[in-house]
C-alpha cells in the first residue's frame, strides 16, 4: 500500500496510488529513486456545505434565544450570542485551514525528509541521513500504534499524526521497509 508508489493519503480513507518511483530533483537530497513518497493529509469530516447548514442551525437557534431574552428585557445577553456564533466560525475557519496541510515523507538513498506543504509554502521539518534514520513506535496496552516519530542522534519528529493507529502502524511498517531498502540500494 505504501511501498514503491507514491501513495496521497487522506486520513480514515482509502489511498489513491499515483505514478511509481520517480526522481527527486530538490535540493538537499540525494537525486536517485525515491522508496516512499506518501502524502498524509488530516481527515475533515464536515463539508463546506455541512459548515453552511450547521452555521445556519445554530445562527437560528441563538436569534430564537435572543428574542426571548430581549422580551424578558435581558438586552446584554445579545453581544454574548453574537459572541457565540462568531467563536464556532473561527474554529471551523482555523480547522480547516490546519486542514489544508499536507504532510509528506519522502525515503531516498540518501536522506528521509519530512516537510509540510499548505496552500502557499512548503517547509522541511525534518531531514537526517537514511542510514542513521531510525523509527520509534509508541503502542497501548491493546497493542495499538499511539504515535510515531523518526529519530537520529537524540532528536525526534513526529510523523503520521492525522491517522488513526491501524494506519498508523501500517504506515510504520511501510516507512520501515521503504528505509530498509534504501539503505540495501546505498550499499
Amino acid at each position: 500500500m505504501w511501498g514503491r508508489r507514491r501513495a496521497r493519503r487522506r486520513a480514515s480513507s482509502q489511498p489513491v496510488d499515483l505514478a511509481a518511483t520517480r526522481v527527486l530533483t530538490s535540493a538537499g537530497m540525494t537525486h536517485g529513486a525515491l522508496y516512499m513518497d506518501a502524502e498524509i493529509k488530516p481527515n475533515r469530516s464536515l463539508s463546506e456545505r455541512g459548515f453552511i447548514i450547521l452555521i445556519s442551525v445554530i445562527t437560528a437557534a441563538n436569534v430564537a434565544s435572543a428574542a426571548v431574552f430581549v422580551r424578558m428585557g435581558a438586552h446584554w445577553v445579545l453581544p454574548f450570542l453574537g459572541i457565540d456564533v462568531l467563536a464556532i466560525v473561527v474554529a471551523f475557519i482555523a480547522s480547516y485551514r490546519s486542514g489544508r496541510i499536507i504532510e509528506r515523507i519522502q525515503v531516498s538513498p540518501g536522506a528521509v525528509r519530512v516537510t509540510w506543504e499548505g496552500p502557499r509554502d512548503s517547509r522541511v521539518v525534518w531531514e537526517s541521513p537514511t542510514a542513521f534514520t531510525r523509527i520509534t513506535v509508541e503502542k497501548d496496552e491493546e497493542d495499538r500504534v499511539m504515535a510515531l516519530h523518526l529519530a537520529l542522534s537524540g532528536r525526534e519528529t513526529p510523523v503520521a499524526a492525522a491517522l488513526s493507529p491501524g494506519e498508523r502502524g501500517e504506515f510504520a511498517k511501510a516507512l520501515e521497509d521503504a528505509i530498509w531498502r534504501a539503505r540495501r540500494h546505498r550499499d
